[in-house]
């Protein structure tokens, strides 16, 4: 750690300038920039701390270069006053911050700002203690300008349903786009810092003038008519635009002509692996094994194979709200013996009676619409409805598929069976050789591209919550409910998979809050935590811990000195106990066992039913994301997995953070990666990993797959999504992201088709030659 003392000016100085027109009309506004206290700007009237973390600072005149290193996971530059500062006197507000990308390639940054509750103890931990707001943008090569994250105002606190807003004034700046973080104490703010995550290169940026500013006067018109009769950005164009029904239908002729001349690509399987490779055992099913060192799938013919295509190829979760509910109670009626989540449903249709006791719920919503088809209509099949929210101004709503429409004004009456026989043969033509994760049933019996079928274990079990749940408290393993819900569950799957080869292999869930892999102790064991808390009676997980504890301690006098504790009796362990720091070292470890024991039971529950219903396919573990990945559950998933998964949004596999993946002799996939650009497709928000445009994401696409494959553990990585989010966000929870390989209209990203066919076309040869190998992974040989 590093820290410059360095200068800034604290109180409110006032300054004039101009800031011109962006994003959604080519007008300009010109409008007067009062800041209202600059942060820092190399002046020397008062004193701020420039610490870094993983980067070199190089204080200047008026600026700081800063100079991120690619062996450092997350490295930093953060700004420190000599006292908290105060922001919460204004009202509407905005920080902004001028900064020059010096790189040869563009950079994502991240912004974030954190409260005197939330000081971090240490900026390599992913997560923190702290209430902070996060926040991102990209920067080209050499592109430099201002930047600014808003704090304050009607633009935070109206709740559109869309992860991310288009911008609520006319501006040449950038603005900082939504990412994760929690509501700020602005009396006591202790840290701005400026952040990358993951990099595969060592990034440069020259940083200046951090200020505060009144946010200026909105456009009242930013939050309606967004979408057109497409739901396509209805204020921008951009390169793939669709301007009329005829043009779309052109557009689709042309591909089709065009995928006509193509099938599998040279030297490819039946399966799509490596038929000019080594013929290893044929078993009839996808297996994995390790040759020289690097992990390989084999398909059913013995060929090796590396698995890469995009998840989530269906049509379910890209319905977006119209702002429209229904009186009638019965159309929110959710079947509790359902085995299919409400985000991953297809059309759920509106009988005619229950429209009838239709009502606008919000006009936000509705008003964000240049067109919808009214119930007479033919594109009216579209409509569907949503039962559950996660996150929104609305709990439940009416929705609409403009991705659906699109597909029937392509390719007429019978869409659904041309899409899929069109995304098939993209998949073999574009050189992909499998579906990742969330493929439609409906493609299972295709026999002509291999899948990974999935299965959600929900019900009414009882479940482990903590504070940093993310997307659905853990279930509780250990009770009866769970285990009989998880033989439903993969009872469907075998039902649908009806023993064919061409599946690949079996995800089961996905992203659970296990806890964060480092941190406080609260964050690695916070589900545990609050699982004390439980009484015995209303926990199966609790009544496990009581008797662990009762077993490992024998008196509670024992337990009350290792722990530093003061429980009267068993009795009252069993009615739930509240441990805080400080925590002793054995508490600790057996917080560490027991979460290790729930994830033991988690996954031995799925690997134990998969074993008895599909025996010859691959279990391809939980998906786990950076949030909920620690070294207990990773363990566990390494006991009972043939495959490990994770779903990793950064720039890349990072040696610095990934590298630990070679401590185990197991083969490893990606579930999940993307990348996203807004600058020319119109939508508002790129994805979790943003470029500056197509050109830069078709380069950031290669550099990640390509450090896919140098990773020796590593045997495919899957792109989510197949398809754009809807511009005026999903229903489930808003995003609207540039993720797809096909935009909302179903036309391909040309930049992107390129870029896959380029590395796809000499994968195999290039990774069985060794010639993508990094010796910062630390390959072990055979």
């Amino acid at each position: 750690m590093r820290k410059l003392p360095v200068a800034a000016v604290i109180s409110a100085i006032l300054l004039s300038g101009c800031d011109s027109g962006k994003p959604d009309t080519p007008t300009t506004q010109v409008q007067s920039e009062q800041p209202l206290a600059v942060i820092w700007n190399g002046s020397d009237n008062s004193k701020v701390d420039i610490e870094s973390w993983g980067a070199e600072t190089q204080l200047l005149d008026k600026s700081v270069k800063v100079s991120y290193q690619s062996d450092h996971y997350r490295p930093s530059v953060k700004f420190h006053p000599e006292k908290p500062w105060d922001w919460s006197k204004f009202d509407e507000f905005n920080l902004a911050v001028d900064i020059k990308n010096l790189s040869d390639e563009s950079i994502q940054v991240y912004l974030s700002l954190t409260d005197e509750a939330g000081v971090k103890e240490d900026m390599e931990i992913t997560g923190s203690r702290a209430r902070s707001l996060n926040r991102a943008a990209n920067l080209a090569k050499g592109e430099q300008g201002t930047y600014f994250l808003i704090i304050k105002g009607k633009f935070v606190d109206t709740n559109a349903g869309v992860r991310e807003k288009p911008y609520p004034w006319k501006t040449d700046e950038e603005m900082f786009v939504t990412r994760f973080g929690k509501k700020l104490d602005l009396s006591r703010i202790t840290e701005v810092a400026i952040f990358v995550r993951g990099n595969l290169h060592d990034k440069q940026i020259e940083v200046s003038n951090l200020r505060i500013r009144k946010n200026p006067e909105y456009d009242n018109s930013y939050l309606t008519a967004l979408a057109d009769e497409f739901g396509q950005n209805a204020k921008q164009d951009f390169p793939i635009k669709v301007k009329s029904v005829e043009e779309l239908k052109a557009a689709a002729d042309k591909e089709l002509a065009e995928l006509a001349k193509g099938g599998l690509m040279a030297n490819r399987s039946k399966y799509g692996g490596w038929k000019d490779g080594p013929k290893l055992k044929a078993t009839g099913y996808f297996r994995t094994e390790k040759i020289d060192g690097r992990w390989w799938m084999v398909d059913p013919e013995g060929y090796i194979f590396f698995s890469h295509g995009p998840a989530n190829v269906r049509m379910a979760n890209l319905t977006t709200l119209t702002g429209v509910d229904f009186k009638d109670d019965s159309v929110r009626y959710i079947d509790p013996t359902r085995v299919t989540p409400e985000d991953s449903m297809g059309i759920v249709r509106v009988s005619d009676e229950v429209r009838k006791t239709r009502y606008i719920a919000s006009e936000l919503r509705n008003n964000m619409f240049t067109w919808l088809p009214s119930y007479d209509d033919p594109m009216a099949k579209h409509y569907s409805y949503r039962r559950e929210v996660h996150k929104g101004p609305l709990t439940s709503g009416e929705t609409f598929s403009f991705y659906r429409a699109n597909l029937e004004r392509r390719y007429g009456e019978n869409f659904e069976e041309t899409w899929q026989q069109v995304t098939l043969d993209r998949m073999n033509n574009w050189g992909f050789t499998s579906f990742g994760n969330w493929v439609d049933p409906a493609f299972y019996p295709n026999e002509q591209v291999p899948y990974f079928a999935n299965g959600w274990i929900i019900g009414d079990f009882k479940t482990l919550k903590s504070e940093h749940d993310v997307w659905a408290p853990l279930p509780d393993p250990f009770d009866p409910e769970f285990v009989r819900r998880a033989k439903i569950t993969i009872d469907v799957i075998a039902e649908e998979i009806k023993g064919s080869p061409w599946c690949a292999g079996i995800f089961v869930d996905n992203e659970k809050s296990w806890g964060l892999p480092e941190g406080t102790v609260e964050q690695k064991y916070g589900v545990i935590l609050s699982t004390l808390t439980a009484k015995d009676a209303d926990s199966p997980a609790k009544t496990y811990f009581t008797e662990y504890l009762k077993g490992k301690y024998g008196s509670i006098a024992k337990l009350n000195q290792a722990w530093n504790f003061n429980a009267d009796n068993w009795a009252s362990i069993e009615q739930g106990v509240h441990l805080h720091e400080p925590y002793s070292a054995d508490a600790v470890a057996d917080l560490s066992y027991m979460l290790e024991a729930v994830s033991d039971r988690y996954f031995k529950v799925v690997h134990d039913t998969l074993a008895e219903a599909l025996p010859n396919h691959l279990y391809m573990g939980a998906r786990m994301a950076n949030f909920g990945m620690p070294k207990e559950t990773i363990k566990a998933s390494v006991k009972y997995s043939d495959v490990l998964s994770f779903n990793i949004y950064e720039e890349g596999v990072q040696p610095e953070e990934w590298g630990f993946l070679t401590e185990f002799d197991l083969p490893v996939a990606i579930g999940e990666f993307h990348i996203g650009s807004t600058t020319d497709t119109g939508v508002f928000h790129a994805g979790l990993v943003q470029a500056h445009d197509h050109k830069d994401r078709a380069k950031m696409y290669l550099d990640y797959i390509t450090s896919v494959a140098a990773h020796p553990n590593m045997v495919g990585a899957h792109w989510f999504q197949y398809i754009d989010s809807p511009l005026t966000g999903r229903a489930f929870d808003g995003e609207p992201y540039n993720v797809g390989f096909v935009s909302g209209t179903d036309i391909p990203y040309p930049e992107m088709v390129d870029a896959i066919k380029s590395f796809m076309s000499t994968v195999y040869e290039k990774r069985f030659a060794g010639e993508f190998d990094d010796e910062r992974y630390q390959m072990k040989k055979d």
